[in-house]
């Protein structure tokens, strides 16, 4: 009876093995899928908005960091001074423009009661004196406006949450206005590019359900859906050669290599214990007609 018993445990141990290599085998012929697939992620260049010496950096390489961290922070020293000569400048220009007020009241006042006592055109050039300094004053406020501006853009901060990378600059490096200067990866922008064979986009669906198996965590299967499905693909004949003419590369007849296209998937919540990098392998099953 023992033995009976083994003998259907092992015939149902094999028979469940079967089974479930079947429905694999299944899912690898129904299904389209590639191991060419990558992590990607929306990577920021931080640019300082001004130029200047850099004199505190603080973050380190591959640091994580939070929205409105600072990064690093360009001398102000030069920029306080354009502030403080704009703020003398508006002030200078207020009391010239009490002078030039007074001078145009007590004109137009003269004229009113005697018109030939002031020509019209010593009343025109008090107006427009008067005028051009209300627009000075306008003028001037624009540039505190800006100066301020620029005070405020030495201390560069994180604009969303992210990972520093490639910081090749240190303290007493000259920072260049609007130069790339560190990268910062999105945290929250992660995907997966698959790139399947040109053969097997006919039964790709934008928001079919995808499995995304990444070569760091092979134990670990993602759940994922198809965002989109790219257009096209740059071709690497045709360019021009020698002459300028088409530089065509020989292909031969009995072999036909399919192109590969990528297509973009979004990732589901995932375990935290998975830690998504720019650039890893990825494996890509599309569960064909989810959509």
């Amino acid at each position: 009876m023992k033995k009976i018993i083994k003998i259907v445990v092992n015939v149902l141990i094999i028979g469940g093995a079967i089974t479930v290599a079947y429905i694999k085998f299944q899912d690898y012929i129904n299904n389209p899928w590639t191991r060419d697939g990558q992590v990607r992620a929306q990577v920021i260049q931080v640019s300082p908005r001004v130029s200047g010496m850099v004199i505190d950096i603080a973050v380190v390489d591959n640091q994580e960091v939070k929205k409105g961290d600072l990064l690093f922070e360009i001398d102000p020293s030069s920029y306080e001074i354009s502030l403080s000569k704009a703020k003398a400048d508006l002030q200078r220009e207020k009391a010239n423009l009490a002078g030039k007020k007074i001078e145009y009241h007590r004109v137009k006042k003269i004229a009113e009661k005697n018109r030939e006592a002031i020509s019209q055109k010593d009343l025109n050039r008090n107006k427009v004196n008067y005028e051009k300094s209300l627009a000075q004053i306008d003028s001037l406020k624009e540039k505190i406006k800006a100066a301020e501006l620029d005070l405020e853009f030495t201390k560069v901060y994180a604009s969303v949450d992210g990972y520093v990378s490639n910081i090749n600059f240190q303290i007493g490096s000259q920072a260049v206005a609007n130069s790339p200067i560190l990268a910062l990866v999105d945290k929250s922008s992660f995907w997966v590019f698959g790139y399947f064979r040109e053969s097997m986009i006919g039964d790709i669906k934008v928001g079919d359900e995808a499995k995304v198996v990444l070569m760091a965590y092979p134990n670990k299967v993602l759940d994922a859906k198809v965002e989109s499905i790219a257009w096209g693909i740059s071709h690497s004949d045709g360019n021009p050669g020698n002459n300028l003419l088409p530089s065509v590369k020989p292909v031969f007849q009995w072999i036909r290599l399919a192109q590969r296209i990528p297509v973009r998937v979004k990732l589901s919540e995932f375990p935290k214990e998975v830690q998504l990098r720019f650039g890893l392998t990825a494996s890509v099953m599309v569960m064909q007609g989810t959509h």
